[in-house]
């Protein structure tokens, strides 16, 4: 706790004939995050032919893998699957090396490619001619207005002619131009449709070539006239009855698309599964270095994984492998990656430190911390019991439905599960249950304060911890520099501004006893001395960088009045909606007490509409004062993640012989 996990580096030489079952181990454990060697009497490793391979073959199986996936009937779904997600079947496959792996593949894909492009091929054909039709009937529908035979629309040996729209104004300078350029030799029928003009131009064959471009100038817009006889109300039908029969045909198609999707999807996303493992493990090949028996890696791993790792690389070489374990050294430090140690109730609330940046090595990983913090300040600004009921009981299922995933949707739910309570406790203690509600309905109502009332303690409150708050984050960070051999920083950045806050404390409490007023001059006095020193270093910009800083500490000490100002907002959108029941309740139509159901929708309505807004606005602000005010005094989240050669799986499970 507090410290991320220990890291140690590991270089490994054996040889080329384990390459493949070393580098299957190293993925199917993901423990160590491997790093690219540099050396110069050895060279670089490189995919072979059964990688390139598995790279294809992913891209392959993954445009397979969405095209029945659009076929394949769903399962499940909702409220109720997103809560309790079940969990996917794994199925397994023996692993006996790369190449019989792309061989099975090979086989799979020999079977299954053939019926599926078959069939995705006929939908696509089926789905473009309907389009075709579909625009073949929209033009006969323009032409219709014209009802003439569509066969006279044609051109002939003697005749070019020309079938399209034009803008109403462009038409009449159009005809203008047509008719001169071709001598009166031009024929033109129009109908008039909004704001466009339908035409059709009859040229003669040697007037076309100075009549086109004047069509082009004009930006008519050409129609391809459909094939066939008759006017266009009589060839629409004849179409409509083509697209209804290819639409049988299109349904068709998707039956046995969605019977395919039946019959090999799961297969098909075993093996995408399979491929892309494959082709993630491929990448670490250039990292590598070979001769022409031996190759190398080198990575980190945790120190509590040695044991575990030694046993593995050992078992898979049959002993034939140089393995060397050590310290990190100074040079490395800004280099180790880090994975953040934490005990499991704190472990979740790695993620809102990771959102910010994990921390370097030799830092202290504030998640512990944060845990508390976060929370309480959530529930602080929050304060209704209520709330903090209805969030508990949302975050309680999707923790419950979400913990064997460990997943995203888990580590969140359980940040507010913890920050729930916090916030029924601070709503008991300023009694506050939907707001007013219960005040409004008669109940007396026990509390320690009032939101509005007690406004001004609510941010004496506030203020009291965030001082606090930033004397912990100076505190930390003089504890780390000490740590770190950094004593001048750490008695001029951080002890000068928490002898500060001590003065300013002790000042504040001298007004209930005095004889605390002459400690806390002292120590106002002696941390302004040491936060003036700590800025002489920046030379000329001294006095301006004194100011500057003094006053954003002072910034970031009032940010903590949000506190109180989101604590107000809760209770002043519920106490709105409450008053708004109260107005509507005792509304009736005749016998009929209208009033109440209105005022029961509002209420419910409107009370879950300000969990909402407000449980968002109690997250946003409590994770700022994390990050800005908080992290601020002594984090810097400039560290590497740990970033584990390991492999993706969900729908399969490698049997593998280390």
């Amino acid at each position: 706790m507090f410290k991320p996990e220990e890291m140690v580096r590991i270089e490994v030489i054996t040889l080329n004939r384990y390459k493949d079952s070393l580098l299957t181990y190293l993925h199917e454990n993901g423990m160590v995050e491997i790093r690219e060697l540099n050396v110069k009497i050895a060279q670089k490793d490189s995919p072979n032919e059964y990688h390139r391979k598995a790279a294809s073959y992913s891209i392959t199986i993954s445009r397979l893998a969405d095209f029945l996936k659009a076929y394949r009937k769903s399962s499940g779904g909702g409220i109720k699957e997103f809560i309790f997600p079940r969990e996917k079947a794994r199925k397994k496959y023996r692993y006996e090396g790369i190449e019989r792996l792309i061989k099975d593949v090979e086989d799979f894909l020999s079977t299954v490619e053939p019926e599926i492009k078959a069939v995705e091929g006929k939908i696509t054909a089926t789905q473009t001619e309907i389009e075709r039709i579909k625009g073949d009937i929209a033009i006969l529908e323009l032409l219709s207005a014209l009802n003439l035979d569509v066969s006279y629309l044609k051109s002939t040996d003697m005749l070019e002619i020309v079938v399209g729209t034009v803008d109403r104004n462009k038409f009449k300078p159009l005809v203008e131009e047509v008719t001169k350029a071709t001598e009166n030799r031009a024929v033109i029928v129009s109908k008039e449709l909004k704001d466009k003009v339908l035409a059709v131009f009859v040229f003669l064959k040697k007037d076309y070539e100075r009549a086109n471009p004047i069509l082009a100038k004009y930006s008519l817009e050409r129609l391809e006239v459909p094939e066939g006889e008759g006017t266009p109300r009589e060839l629409i039908a004849v179409y409509e009855e083509k697209l209804r029969a290819r639409k049988e045909e299109l349904e068709s198609a998707k039956k046995d698309a969605e019977m395919l999707a039946e019959k090999y999807y799961e297969d098909i996303v075993f093996y995408q599964e399979l491929m892309e493992n494959e082709r993630d493990k491929s990448t670490v090949l250039p990292m590598l270095a070979r001769t022409n028996m031996t190759f190398a890696l080198t990575g980190w791993l945790p120190r509590s994984d040695v044991p575990k790792i030694l046993e593995g690389i050992k078992r898979v070489t049959n002993g034939t492998a140089y393995i060397n374990i050590r310290e990190p050294t100074e040079e490395e430090l800004d280099e180790i990656p880090i994975k953040l140690k934490n005990p499991g109730w704190a472990r979740p609330f790695e993620m809102l430190t990771e959102m910010y940046g994990v921390p370097k090595y030799n830092e202290i990983d504030p998640t512990p911390i944060i845990t508390f913090t976060y929370s309480f300040f959530f529930g602080f600004m929050l304060t209704d019991f209520m709330y903090g009921l209805i969030i508990a009981i949302i975050a309680a299922l999707l923790v419950k439905g979400h913990k064997k995933f460990n997943d995203g949707t888990y580590k969140f739910a359980y940040t507010l599960l913890i920050s729930s309570f916090f916030t029924m406790v601070m709503g008991v203690i300023f009694g506050s249950y939907f707001g007013n509600a219960l005040d409004l309905a008669g109940f007396t109502v026990p509390r320690v304060w009032d939101t509005f009332q007690d406004a001004l303690v609510v941010l004496q409150l506030a203020l009291a911890i965030g001082i606090a708050h930033l004397f912990t984050g100076y505190t930390v960070g003089f504890i780390v520099k000490l740590r770190n051999g950094e004593t001048k920083d750490a008695v001029l950045d951080q002890l000068s501004w928490m002898l500060i806050i001590l003065g300013i404390t002790f000042l504040f409490l001298a007004g209930r006893n005095p004889s605390l007023g002459m400690p806390g001059k002292a120590l106002f006095g002696v941390g302004l001395v040491l936060f003036i020193l700590s800025e002489l270093k920046n030379g000329a910009l001294a006095v301006l960088l004194v100011i500057s800083d003094f006053f954003g500490f002072v910034g970031s000490w009032l940010s903590y009045a949000r506190l109180m100002a989101l604590a107000l907002a809760t209770a002043g959108i519920a106490m709105v909606i409450n008053i708004l029941v109260q107005m509507v309740w005792g509304i009736s139509i005749g016998p009929v007490p209208i009033g109440i159901l209105i005022g029961l929708i509002l209420f419910v309505g409107g009370q879950l509409f300000s969990v909402a807004i407000n449980a968002l606005g109690a997250f946003v602000h409590s994770l700022r004062l994390q990050y800005v005010e908080f992290f601020g005094t002594f984090y810097s989240g400039e560290g590497k993640p740990f970033q584990p050669f390991r492999a993706k799986r969900e729908v399969s499970e490698l049997e593998f012989e280390a």
